[in-house]
């Protein structure tokens, strides 16, 4: 309509001829979103035979004109062409702002700034659409485990956590939907709560340096980010089947659209899995099911200059325990240890008993931001989240369906930020956040509360500023500070209170006093500075390099400080320490990218390190009413990190292409002078992939992964004491499985249903050998074997 409204215009002006034309308009244009100057911009008078072009400075002069309303017309390759009505009366100044960048030009923009918040001075590594969709069956973790890296940190099969160059849980920020998850992250077996078929592309920032969202990413930031809508009248949607033989389950997600010209969009999508019991190669994992349901509501408006957007998600989910892993006397942790097989094999189910995990997750945002001239564009944000987890162990009688651990989490924040251009060179992006968290442990589970009640108030503000030093070189420098405020009551057996020597340190927190039992009422206040400083330096078209320097604070998170029985879905006894201090991290990464059509390859070593830094290993076994479980102990040390990344990609042909991958990270701790637990082995995937566009996209991929075995460990083995045998045992905790080898294929066809909607058919296996292994980062390794062979079909409807 916008077109032939000018095109009315243009032929019914007339230019008037009976009066003195001797004016002139002169002005500027500019691009709307941050005042760039916009050259080789064309300007007609309709009417007239009047037409100029903007200077490199986007200014511009249009002379003999008359004292009346002109029609002109705007135009430039990279914008939309617009029509204007000006009015001359005399010489006439004015600056017309027109949207640069013609492809973002029907997209939602409340959240689609995320390329100018994000780190410059870090090679960003980002998922795409297809590659997410790949895994609309998996969780996060699985997704995230194919960038070099990245490896995951598993409790057995359906539990799996990102690791980041050797580092996890409350180490890595995740970002979801411009909201950071606050979901009781410390827990190793605690999985992101995040539906991946929520996002259309996740971004991972390795290491420290986004400051915006944190001040304590010591591993890194992973953002998940939703699918742009298009300003215009639209209908839109699709749908994702996935079905598995392994597990014997499928998930079924769907996604609905709908869009209008004046900017407003609603978006709703739903998710639900079901899978029942695993197999190994060799036998079913037991109790190893999991059933997924999870919703979310978008809605907004979107102008050029201002925005508004709300953002509802529900999240649940029930996993089961490997069987096998809960078991009883000393005798039994032994034999399961030392065992091949589970000591627990049931027939395949569907059905989640105890000892299992049982998720609900709210979260609901509001989003607003507004463009200022000279001043930037101002986002405000306010969010808040309910995490409810409960987590089943075996127990009997009256108490048999009774949580032994219930948290609840509310977290409300608050975000400001202002992302500014100070000139043509600098930018500026500043911001405060402020946060206040409760935790509420339920007494009523009759069960020693793990992690206490607690009051968390957290307040940040931070600055990051970019200089174009040249056309070849840019700078970026940042900082952050953050305070953390901490109100904890907790209470302690008598008899480990005074084993820790707490009695003498910390008498002054003792509130009361019972029979065996301490109520304690610890405060704590963390100052915590942060920064990075960085640069990335265009070498030639096809190199670029890039550095940074990044300090991250982290403070303990409430696990770490104050952890003391038996953590149920992790199948062990875990104990924290109150001395424990902000964990202080300084790394160095180097980035030499090469991009072609032909070869390409980033290579990326860095270096860690970390002082008061917190780990976790395993010291002992202890017997108690619920059976034998293995103590890990939280300790603080001097750390150091070492890897290296490497991604290479050759064309061999128009149809073949070769992908290689390949990570290396090595973990020390400095005061023992030992390795560090649970370091990611050497790992390597190479894939060779064959599309044919012509063969309705035909796409055949076959990928060989091969994990090294880890040959740096502690040894934290112990011995354990056998009544019924009256011997001494041996507990091999330490020892690392083999390495080992897997072949996976995955294909995929498009077939075109009618003109706006498409049909996309895959067909993948996993460990498409039936190998049987034991990863080194499954924490279940101790008594099962991983997941064996896996069909699954899937089905994507675009409409």
């Amino acid at each position: 309509m916008r077109i032939y409204a000018l095109m009315v215009l243009l032929f019914t002006s007339i230019t008037s001829i009976s009066q003195n034309c001797n004016n002139s308009l002169s002005g500027k244009v500019i691009d709307l979103h941050d005042g760039t100057a916009l050259k080789e911009a064309m300007i007609i008078v309709a009417g007239t035979e009047q037409m100029v072009v903007t200077n490199s400075d986007g200014t511009f002069t249009i002379p003999n004109l008359c004292n009346q309303t002109y029609a002109i017309q705007i135009s430039h390759p990279f914008c939309s062409t617009i029509g204007f009505k000006i009015k001359v009366d005399g010489d006439t100044s004015k600056v017309f702002k027109l949207e640069h960048h013609l492809e973002e030009l029907n997209e939602i923009i409340v959240n689609g700034k995320s390329q100018d918040t994000k780190l410059n001075s870090v090679l960003e590594e980002t998922i795409s659409k297809d590659k997410v969709e790949q895994f609309s069956n998996a969780s996060l973790g699985d997704v995230l485990n194919t960038i070099s890296g990245v490896s995951s940190l598993n409790t057995g099969n359906t539990v799996v956590k990102p690791i980041i160059n050797g580092l996890h849980s409350s180490r890595v920020v995740l970002i979801n939907n411009g909201v950071r998850m606050q979901d009781q992250e410390w827990g190793v077996e605690h999985a992101p709560n995040v539906d991946v078929n929520t996002a259309e592309n996740i971004t991972l920032i390795k290491g420290a340096g986004a400051l915006q969202y944190s001040g304590d990413a010591i591993a890194g930031v992973i953002i998940t980010e939703p699918s742009k809508v298009f300003i215009k009248d639209s209908l839109y949607g699709k749908t994702l089947l996935s079905l598995s033989s392994n597990g014997q389950g499928g998930t079924l997600t769907s996604k609905l659209t709908k869009s209008y010209e004046n900017g407003w969009f609603a978006t709703i999508q739903g998710t639900l899995k079901r899978y029942g019991d695993f197999k190994a190669p060799d036998y079913v994992l037991s109790n190893t099911g999991a059933f997924e349901r999870n919703a979310s509501l978008r809605f907004g408006v979107n102008r050029f200059n201002y925005g508004l957007e709300g953002y509802y998600s529900f999240f649940k989910n029930e996993i089961g325990i490997l069987s096998a892993s809960h078991i009883g006397g000393a005798e039994d942790q032994v034999r399961a240890i030392n065992s091949t097989v589970p000591l627990v094999i049931n027939n395949f189910t569907y059905a989640l008993n105890n000892p299992k995990q049982d998720i609900t997750h709210h979260l609901a945002r509001i989003k607003g931001f507004k463009k200022f001239d000279g001043l930037g564009r101002l986002d405000i944000q306010y969010d808040f989240q309910q995490n409810h987890r409960l987590e089943y162990d075996i127990r009997v009688g009256d108490d048999a369906d009774k949580p032994a651990l219930d948290l609840v989490l509310k977290t409300h924040t608050l975000l400001v930020d202002l992302d500014s251009k100070l000139s043509e060179k600098i930018t500026l992006k500043s911001g405060l956040s402020a946060r206040y968290q409760d935790n509420f442990a339920d007494p009523s589970t009759g069960v020693r509360r793990l992690i206490p009640d607690y009051e968390k108030y957290d307040l940040g503000v931070y600055g990051i500023s970019t200089y174009q030093l040249n056309s070849s070189w840019l700078i970026e420098a940042g900082a952050r500070f953050d305070y953390t405020y901490m109100d904890v009551f907790k209470f302690y057996r008598t008899s480990f209170w005074e084993s820790r020597n707490y009695d003498v340190l910390y008498p002054e927190i003792v509130v009361e006093e019972f029979a065996n039992q301490i109520l304690t009422n610890p405060e704590y206040d963390f100052n915590n500075l942060s920064a990075t400083l960085g640069s990335t330096y265009l070498i030639n078209d096809d190199y670029k390099l890039f550095f940074n320097y990044s300090m991250a604070s982290r403070v303990p998170n409430p696990s770490e400080l104050f952890s003391e029985g038996l953590h149920h879905s992790a199948s062990r006894i875990e104990l924290g320490d109150l001395q424990f201090t902000s964990e202080v991290s300084n790394k160095l990464s180097l980035t030499l990218q090469k991009k072609s059509d032909v070869f390409g390859f980033s290579i990326q070593p860095y270096m860690n390190t970390i002082s008061n830094f917190v780990t976790i290993e395993p010291t002992e076994v202890e017997q108690t009413i619920r059976g034998n479980f293995q103590v890990w102990e939280y300790r603080q040390t001097n750390a150091q990190l070492l890897g290296l990344d490497i991604d290479a990609s050759y064309t061999f042909a128009t149809n073949l292409r070769f992908n290689h991958q390949f990570s290396l990270v090595k973990g020390y701790d400095r005061t023992l002078n030992e390795p560090l637990i649970s370091m990611p082995p050497v790992n390597t995937t190479n894939e060779l992939t064959y599309q044919n566009p012509k063969a309705n996209n035909l796409k055949i991929a076959l990928q060989s992964e091969f994990v090294f075995g880890q040959n740096e460990y502690p040894n934290n083995n112990f011995e354990v004491y056998i009544p019924e045998t009256e011997n001494w045992e041996l507990v091999d905790v330490s020892t690392p499985p083999d390495a080992y080898h897997l072949l996976n294929f995955r294909s995929s066809m498009d077939f075109s249903i009618s003109k706006s909607s498409n049909l996309t058919l895959g067909f993948n296996v996993t460990n498409l050998l039936n190998t049987s292994y034991r990863d080194y980062l499954n924490s279940l390794r101790y008594y099962a074997d991983d997941l064996g062979r896996n069909f699954s079909l899937n089905i994507k409807f675009n409409y």
